[in-house]
Parts: structure tokens; C-alpha cells; sequence
């Protein structure tokens, strides 16, 4: 994609990506298990590391960081379920650290919006998230908009990595990394800015509203 961005001739790309978490945590950091022999996050650090291509190659290029998605709730099977108990349960290994997340729809908008800055944002990376929340609020949210009562299911990242679906070691890390480095994660995606870039940014309450009767109980 880089190359076909130089060949192409474009004055201004957008690249979205995230980061390349082996800066923070090293492949022999025990702290989480490294993946396919190189990785730690693999679809983050595969993102991150290919950033350089773009600069090395000279597109002018704004590195756009996203976050977790809302739809997931909806798409991805990660919204409320029964627990043993038949009560409704919100799953996240984030323990009580906030996760940063956005309406998908919110993403294109802001990329719009870094396009009509032109110049200003090219050769920057910009972070974006539509709020930051805890599981515990997430949960909360979810209650107040399902009118039913949901519980926080705060497991460890090991916990999730053993849940056994394609992709739950990486997701596993990629959790640990966003619960251990909470401070980084939040402080490089500022509601602030993406509000910035698209007025019509959305909050998890509003996100909600208007999808509550698409998530699957």
C-alpha cells in the first residue's frame, strides 16, 4: 500500500495503524506470551512496524490510531451473555483501567475531517476515541440501555487468552496492553481531538441508543 501511495503520486494518505507494542513490552518480557515466534500484539505490532515504509518511502502520510470499536459489541460476539448463573455478564480483561473506544462509522468521519486540514496533520500521528471507559461503566451503560441489568466480568488477560476462539491469544495481549499501559493508551486517543475533526462524534450512551436493538442477547 505504500508503494502504490508513492506510485500513485498521493499529497496526502492516511494510514491507519497502531502501535507496535514490542517498545513497551520486549519478545523476552515474560509478562505475556509472545506470538508466531515475533509478535506480542500481532495485528498491532504488524501495523506499527510498517509505519516506516511510509516515511521512508515519502508519502505524506497522517498516522491515525484508533480504538476499540463499539460495533464489536454487535459483530464480534464480545457483548453481554448468560453466565453459569443465567444472569448477564460484560467480559473484559481491563480490570478497573479504562478502555478508549469509538463508533466505527466515527472513524471515517475523522479521517474525513484530517483530510480537510490538509497539510496540518501530515507527517503526525493522531489518536482518536469517542470516550474513555471502564468495564464497569461500560456495563453500566449497557444496563441503562437494554434495561436490563448486566454485570462486569473483569477476568485476567490469561483467562481470556484461554477462551479458546481464533485470535483470543492475541486479543488477550492486546487487552493486557491497553489495561498495563492505561496512561500511554488513553493519553495518545483524546476525545478532545477527534471531536475536533468530526462534531458529530459520538458517546457510548449515544452510540447506543440508536444500536441497542442490534446486540444479540
Amino acid at each position: 500500500m505504500a508503494h502504490a501511495a508513492k506510485a500513485c503520486g498521493l499529497t496526502h494518505a492516511i494510514w491507519s495503524t497502531l502501535e507496535d507494542t514490542r517498545q513497551w513490552i520486549p519478545l523476552d518480557d515474560n509478562r505475556m506470551p509472545t506470538l508466531m515466534g515475533k509478535y506480542k500484539v500481532p495485528h498491532f505490532d504488524a501495523k506499527g512496524e510498517s509505519n516506516k515504509l511510509f516515511s521512508e518511502l515519502g508519502v505524506p502520510t497522517t498516522f491515525l490510531l484508533t480504538s476499540f470499536y463499539w460495533d464489536n459489541l454487535i459483530n464480534f460476539g464480545m457483548g453481554p451473555s448468560k453466565g453459569p448463573d443465567g444472569k448477564l455478564v460484560f467480559t473484559l480483561p481491563m480490570g478497573d483501567k479504562k478502555l478508549p473506544g469509538i463508533a466505527a462509522e466515527d472513524i471515517g468521519k475523522c479521517a474525513y475531517g484530517i483530510f480537510k486540514q490538509g497539510a496540518e496533520y501530515s507527517g503526525k500521528t493522531v489518536g482518536i476515541a469517542g470516550e474513555h471507559l471502564t468495564g464497569a461503566q461500560m456495563a453500566a451503560e449497557l444496563s441503562r440501555a437494554l434495561g436490563l441489568e448486566i454485570h462486569y466480568n473483569a477476568i485476567s488477560p490469561q483467562a481470556f487468552r484461554e477462551l479458546g476462539f481464533p485470535g483470543a491469544e492475541d486479543l488477550g495481549n492486546m487487552f493486557q496492553f491497553k489495561r498495563d499501559f492505561e496512561e500511554y493508551y488513553c493519553g495518545a486517543r483524546n476525545p478532545a481531538v477527534a471531536r475536533s475533526l468530526n462534531p458529530e462524534l459520538q458517546s457510548f450512551a449515544a452510540w447506543l441508543s440508536e444500536n441497542k436493538d442490534r446486540i444479540p442477547l
